[in-house]
């Protein structure tokens, strides 16, 4: 078969061919006629070639002019010569292989461009979301590209002491003691989270995270060390949160909600366009979950934004 990995390979079959033509030409009818299976042999590679490059006959491929009669002038009885329609059929021959290649590279082209504005709105995504006081760190996305994920900055120091109440009512909240020392960091958080004590929260909740980063909670530690800080008002702050939790595994328990939580935060900073990436991508990760359990939250940040399309 004629392959089409190089452009010289075309012109290398037309001259191989025109050389054969010329070297039997001292017998005319026997070399017309091995000339003549040889090239109806190309023209029926040429056809099954462009049947596997471009199937079905929905017109996105096309049959080359080539034909078995002698072309005549419009004002010329005379046929064309046997050579001069090999010549003819050759030359229609070269510009179908030419023709396919072409299309292939552009094809190829168009592909090529596609993977780079991935990969560049992946890289935006990522490093655009992050604060200038925020550290970065590498990290591998699923498409197996380097991108940058924030270090999220941990929960900042009060800078007056609380009051001898909020100390109490804090002291009031129990902390869990179970066989299990890190669900217990957790569940602790958790519960102040649950009293809207959002600093005291950040707290437990950052320290949980680093003692335990592949506890089966850390899932739900990092995104509501999230929630804790845009519940308090600093979507600043909680976005990296947001978006490391999705990027650490995007098929674990809470990386979804942390996608729309994403999506929210922006929408707090009135970054109206990376809060529409952050909802397309969600739609298009959890299809499944945009229409069921985080149905009511992700039409509802739809609506704070005008996203196109």
């Amino acid at each position: 078969m004629i392959r089409l990995n190089s452009s010289a390979k075309p012109r290398a079959v037309m001259i191989g061919a025109l050389a054969a033509l010329l070297a039997t030409t001292g017998t005319p009818a026997i070399a017309q006629d091995s000339d003549e299976a040889r090239i109806r042999k190309l023209e029926s590679e040429i056809r099954a070639l462009q049947r596997r490059v471009f199937p079905g006959g929905d017109g996105r491929y096309f049959e080359p002019e080539i034909s078995g009669q002698p072309t005549s002038g419009p004002n010329s009885s005379v046929q064309t010569t046997a050579v001069t329609d090999i010549l003819a059929r050759l030359d229609a021959l070269e510009s179908s292989i030419q023709s396919l290649t072409s299309q292939i590279e552009v094809s190829n082209n168009q592909q090529q461009g596609i993977e780079q504005r991935l990969s560049v709105l992946e890289n935006n995504f990522a490093t655009r979301t992050a604060t200038p006081a925020t550290g970065t760190v590498p990290a591998t996305s699923s498409g197996g590209s380097t991108t940058t994920t924030p270090t999220p900055t941990p929960a900042p120091a009060q800078a007056t002491g609380p009051s001898a109440e909020r100390l109490a009512a804090v002291r009031a909240i129990a902390k869990p003691s179970t066989d299990d020392a890190g669900d217990d960091e957790y569940s602790y958080g958790f519960r102040l989270w649950e009293a809207e004590f959002y600093p005291e929260a950040q707290q437990a909740l950052a320290a949980f995270v680093e003692q335990y980063p592949n506890h089966w909670r850390t899932t739900y530690g990092r995104n509501l060390l999230g929630r804790a800080f845009l519940d308090n008002g600093q979507a600043r702050e909680a976005a990296p949160w947001f978006l490391q939790n999705y990027q650490a595994d995007n098929d674990a328990a809470r990386a979804p909600d942390s996608l729309l939580y994403l999506a929210e935060a922006m929408i707090e900073l009135g970054d109206t366009n990376r809060a529409c990436i952050a909802l397309a991508e969600f739609a298009e990760t959890y299809p499944a979950i945009a229409a069921g359990r985080l149905s009511d939250q992700y039409e509802g940040n739809r609506r704070k934004v005008n996203c196109p399309g």
